[in-house]
């Protein structure tokens, strides 16, 4: 029975250690050439970080394809690039609390539960291009996360977004504060998101113009994941447009894209 418990302890430890041991394949590479350009304009240091944090990300997730939709190596390094550009320079678990991805070709339906000025309630059909769950699952839509990945400038990019809500809730609560390292962190980020927060609903409800999608002012949550988006993939005009929200983001990820090239 001890041996066992040792071998259950030490097991999890090798296996991770065998799976960076791999090579990183020829074909993988050709799929982020493909699926993921912003690889491309990475320095090389991030770009090994992120092939490794890849094979990591493969080797403990479960993917399942939905509504016919085969799984693919394509499939797989797409998304795990996108999951694994969100944790490059930290020490930290691939996603400690996240199993399953669960992959649609297209956009998908859910019912959700709407209530009528009656009081009524009834179940609508919703189209979903993603969803992020706090029992370990995520649910994308497959030419959505291709559409995002390689129009990477728009920010506009649905595993972005939803990897960002998995780390949120790594907090304990998808709440718009993912962990941080002191309570000086956690003062500066809360002073700093809920002003721009309170702008972005400011200017929704005024119709003006905004760098920043006005989803991201339906609630703190999805202002987080929003303006994840917009930190990787408009880097320079968040920057300048948001210099405080740029540098809160910018501390958090440990990188700055808008010096890739």
């Amino acid at each position: 029975m001890i041996l066992g418990a040792v071998a259950a302890w030490f097991w999890p430890a090798y296996q991770r250690k065998q799976a960076l041991k791999e090579p990183f394949p020829a074909e993988w590479r050709k799929i982020l050439a493909k699926n993921f350009p912003v690889y491309r304009r990475m320095p090389a240091d991030l770009q090994l970080q992120l092939r490794q944090r890849i094979k990591l990300f493969l080797h403990q997730k479960q993917f399942t394809g939905c509504a016919g939709l085969a799984i693919t190596d394509e499939v797989r390094v797409t998304i795990a690039a996108s999951a694994c550009l969100l944790i490059l320079n930290r020490v930290t678990d691939v996603y400690a609390g996240l199993r399953y991805i669960l992959v649609y070709p297209n956009a998908f339906l859910v019912e959700e539960e709407a209530v009528d000025g009656a009081g009524l309630v009834s179940l609508q059909a919703k189209g979903m291009l993603g969803q992020s769950w706090s029992n370990g699952k995520i649910i994308l839509s497959w030419a959505d996360v291709l559409k995002g990945n390689r129009e990477f400038n728009d920010g506009n990019n649905v595993a972005l977004h939803e990897f960002a809500h998995q780390l949120d809730n790594e907090s304990g609560g998808t709440n718009g504060v993912p962990v941080l390292a002191s309570a000086e962190q956690y003062e500066h980020w809360a002073t700093v998101l809920k002003a721009e927060f309170d702008a972005l609903r400011q200017a929704a409800f005024q119709g003006d113009p905004t760098l920043i999608n006005y989803y991201g002012a339906t609630a703190p949550a999805e202002f987080f994941a929003v303006v994840t988006e917009v930190f990787f993939e408009q880097p320079k005009q968040l920057a300048a447009q948001h210099p405080a929200l740029f540098e809160q983001l910018k501390a958090y990820y440990r990188v700055d894209p808008s010096d890739w090239l």
